[in-house]
């Protein structure tokens, strides 16, 4: 079932689709509520839309989370980002 969320007074509405398994985190991801899965194909889509919290790994073929959200502006990206996911490989364990 998704889930729509917005922030705040922007009009912008964000539809938060079937989120990643917790099980299927990559190591690699930093600590913290927001990750990548083994299911992700390195579209590229994440680190375009939050360059700040998601980079590529062009060794492995996938993109992590090297940096959690710390302002309202990269949680709304990574956000953005976990909506936008072809695979639906980013996570959110939703604390915090």
């Amino acid at each position: 079932m998704a889930k729509w969320r917005q922030w705040g007074t922007s009009p912008r509405t964000i539809k938060i689709t079937n989120m990643a398994d917790l099980n299927s985190r990559l190591p690699e991801n930093v600590p913290g509520v927001f990750y990548v899965t083994n299911q992700c194909t390195d579209c590229g889509m994440c680190p375009e839309l939050a360059p700040t919290v998601f980079k590529r790994n062009d060794d492995q073929g996938y993109s992590v989370v090297f940096h959690q959200p710390e302002s309202e502006t990269e949680r709304q990206a990574a956000d953005e980002a976990a909506a936008s996911c072809p695979t639906d490989a980013i996570g959110n364990d939703g604390a915090g």
